[in-house]
């Protein structure tokens, strides 16, 4: 990105501003909503409820802990400290990297595993009430399409798009 100086911005119209206004607050709100849900459900963050997704979806339910960082979109401290909470409370465990020992895995218990299947439904149905049940089919679609832009995933060559 280049600077810019007030006489060369290209500043925003009224729409364009009402329209990324609507993104921070109504963003902002809906994770409130769903962590609030999530948490008065199950003590859970909804960051938290996150990490027991990415582990129960990768093969012998580990993640490097890195990669779980990047996958979350978090710091790898902010990671650290989230996995620190759930380690003690039996939900994952951390183990250095057998083929590096520079790198650290994170592996999602049984006991884990059993808290992601029973709190799930609770918070699907919360997902659904704030936010899928609100839009059309196609306004979801359009949502994944318009939220696909700002993703950065690796292609073929493991490159960043």
């Amino acid at each position: 990105m280049t600077t810019q100086t007030p006489s060369t911005m290209r500043w925003l119209d009224a729409d364009q501003q009402h329209s990324w206004r609507q993104l921070l607050r109504g963003s902002a709100q809906l994770f409130d909503d769903v962590n609030h849900d999530l948490e008065q459900q199950s003590g859970l963050s909804l960051s938290e409820y996150e990490v027991l997704v990415r582990l129960s979806e990768a093969e012998g339910r580990t993640l490097r802990m890195s990669v779980l960082a990047a996958e979350l979109v978090h710091s790898r401290s902010r990671v650290t400290h989230t996995i620190r909470r759930m380690e003690q409370a039996g939900l994952v465990e951390r183990r250095t990297c057998a083929d590096d020992r520079r790198g650290v895995n994170c592996t999602l218990t049984d006991a884990g595993f059993a808290r992601l299947e029973e709190i799930a439904p609770g918070h699907v149905a919360s997902v659904r009430a704030r936010l899928v049940d609100r839009l059309t089919p196609a306004q979801m679609r359009q949502l994944g399409e318009i939220m696909s832009v700002f993703v950065h995933d690796e292609d073929e060559d493991g490159a960043t798009a």
